[in-house]
């Protein structure tokens, strides 16, 4: 699964805003039968999606099942959204199915991480705005200006660490990014070699 770049996205919001969603939640283990990137979006959420447990009939009650954010793009959350153990799986089948970016009052670490490898876009809101938000769509994320902004003209600022926003504008991977250096680790190498030519031997 090649990483799209990011830039602005207008897109319905799906509200799942429940604290501590953890990686478990978002895919049960049961669902991840590979370690491809590929064919997990059916398992997103899949203990709260279906009626039963491995099977695939829809409980109407599940937002995602609602045909009104049949097309979400973005995600609205809780607080310390993708909590649990580190599987990249989560991130993975979330950016399958569609999402493009997550508004939530705070994120694991890792799962964050994971996220922005994945061209998923993180952002952190106050929960008073993220129920606000909630109430409204289309809503708009916006990483070349740093804001999200509602129809009504509502608009917040949020910030992203100059190496995420890179990776998220470009669509790079971390390979990719390192690789934008390359000319500089080069030159590096050979000030190094000069300087302690017995390493390199």
């Amino acid at each position: 699964m090649t990483v799209q770049p990011f830039d602005r996205l207008t897109a319905i919001a799906m509200p799942l805003v429940r604290d501590n969603i953890d990686t478990d939640a978002i895919i049960p283990s049961r669902e991840m039968t590979s370690v491809s990137k590929k064919g997990l979006e059916r398992g997103l959420f899949a203990g709260w999606r279906y009626t039963a447990i491995g099977g695939r009939d829809p409980d109407p009650a599940f937002v995602m099942n609602d045909p009104h954010y049949a097309h979400a793009r973005i995600l609205l959350a809780g607080r310390n959204f993708g909590c649990g153990s580190s599987r990249e799986h989560a991130a993975w089948a979330l950016a399958e199915y569609g999402f493009r970016a997550i508004l939530a009052p705070s994120f694991n670490p890792i799962f964050r991480g994971n996220c922005i490898r994945n061209g998923i876009v993180p952002v952190e809101l106050d929960a008073q705005i993220i129920t606000q938000i909630a109430a409204a769509n289309p809503v708009t994320v916006d990483l070349i200006a740093g804001t999200v902004s509602l129809p009504d003209g509502s608009a917040w600022p949020f910030a992203l660490e100059a190496e995420s926003r890179e990776m998220l504008i470009e669509g790079l991977d971390a390979i990719e990014l390192t690789a934008k250096r390359s000319a500089e680790i080069a030159a590096f190498r050979a000030a190094d070699a000069r300087q302690r030519p017995w390493i390199y031997l």
